[in-house]
């Protein structure tokens, strides 16, 4: 009886985004619904922690942005749960409908922009690229 109690204990601490999800790992793309030359970097870790890096570029000079939070799957819904941006609680939740999705790639829209993501799995060192002045 003790070790089924520990059992169930031990599953409800499990986070929802299990470790065989085609969701974790790092994944590079371009474009904000604001601006389609931006870059981003998610990083969605196993244990459900999730980490979107953000560079615009202007004039040659970036201006990032790093948000931190809990991301869900749920069915073929993505849910991004900010909780800091910058360092600075902001909380919120962004929703995206998965179109499709592979060992390489994704295709997702936001439900909020109806602005569609489409990045490409890097290793997880992956930096993101500087400003080019053009």
């Amino acid at each position: 009886m003790r070790g089924a109690i520990l059992g169930l204990f031990i599953f409800a601490l499990a986070p929802p985004a299990a470790a065989q999800s085609f969701m974790v790992g790092t994944w590079y793309g371009q474009g904000q619904p604001e601006n389609k030359d931006a870059m981003y970097v998610d990083r969605m870790r196993a244990d459900g922690s999730w980490r979107g890096e953000y560079r615009t570029c202007l004039g040659g000079k970036a201006r990032d942005q790093i948000q931190e939070g809990r991301w869900a799957l749920e069915g073929d819904i993505l849910l991004l749960r900010v909780e800091k941006v910058n360092g600075v609680n902001a909380p919120r939740t962004d929703t995206y409908k998965v179109l499709s999705h592979s060992a390489n790639a994704q295709k997702y829209v936001s439900q909020g922009w109806n602005f569609p993501y489409t990045p490409g799995r890097v290793a997880d060192d992956f930096q993101m690229p500087g400003c080019l002045v053009s």
